[in-house]
């Protein structure tokens, strides 16, 4: 599919296992792609469930300063603001009361890993976490003063689990009064009810006034899934061709793998 119309798009970009590949490098090609979209004048951001502090660093690596980025799959919106630190203000924010659903968890689950995010960005975590996951801004605490701080986001992770027996877990707790995605792995991300990256999506389009039929999103995970249905229900919804069967069959689009530099792919049909 080529697009060739001088009117500009809206481009979410998921990070990790599309924009940068598993060891954390990013490739020349989506790099070139990535700056020559910006160029053009489309206005291409990301859209992860990093943390802000873990976000902020990819926009430096790829030369782009777009008005929104969103974080915490959705919970939090940045917006450019030189005069603040990062180059970027925290424009909106979507909190819960994390205590009931942690400790529906760990009922269910008694050796998993806990990390709370809270609306400063700040973390923390039972047990260590990825870098990519928390962030600088962070601290280990006891399990009990998780379930005193307003979140954006909870992270679980289990180590006793495989992906399978993960899942008929998590169908057991019946989560409700939040919405959530279940990872590659034994990996549970949580967010306030009703927000996702397609929520926070949809805000940043409307305040751009760019149409729904011009929006793209190009995604891997399966916390992309509301992302790109959104997408691709009047513009382009692109899954890379690595991510579950769940989330290609979201997807209106595919690309090839991460590997093959599918984002690079997808990019120079604009």
């Amino acid at each position: 599919m080529t697009v060739t119309t001088d009117a500009p798009w809206l481009v979410a970009l998921d990070i990790d296992g599309t924009t940068l590949h598993e060891d954390g490098t990013i490739s020349e090609a989506v790099v070139r792609q990535v700056r020559r979209v910006a160029a053009a004048g489309h206005q291409i951001m990301l859209a992860t469930g990093r943390s802000a502090a873990s976000t902020l660093p990819v926009l430096d690596r790829l030369e782009i300063t777009p008005q929104f980025v969103v974080c915490s799959n959705g919970a939090i919106t940045l917006r450019r603001d030189a005069d603040a630190p990062m180059g970027y203000r925290r424009e909106w924010v979507e909190t819960f009361n994390p205590s009931d659903v942690l400790l529906s968890i760990r009922s269910h689950l008694n050796n998993a890993r806990y990390a709370v995010e809270d609306e400063h960005g700040y973390y923390r975590y039972t047990e260590a976490f990825p870098d990519s996951t928390i962030g600088l801004d962070s601290e280990h605490v006891p399990f009990e003063e998780l379930l005193r701080h307003d979140a954006t986001r909870v992270v679980v992770v289990s180590p006793d689990h495989d992906m399978e027996d993960f899942l008929q877990v998590v169908e057991q707790m019946g989560l409700n009064q939040v919405s959530y995605a279940i990872g590659w792995t034994a990996w549970l991300d949580i967010a306030p009810d009703g927000v996702n990256k397609a929520t926070a999506m949809e805000r940043v389009r409307a305040e751009l006034g760019i149409p729904r039929s011009r929006v793209m999103a190009v995604g891997d995970g399966r916390n992309d899934i509301d992302m790109l249905l959104w997408a691709g229900s009047e513009g382009r919804g692109v899954a890379m061709g690595q991510s579950p069967d769940d989330v290609l069959e979201a997807a209106s689009e595919l690309t090839v793998s991460v590997q093959d530099d599918g984002l690079a792919v997808v990019l120079s049909s604009l």
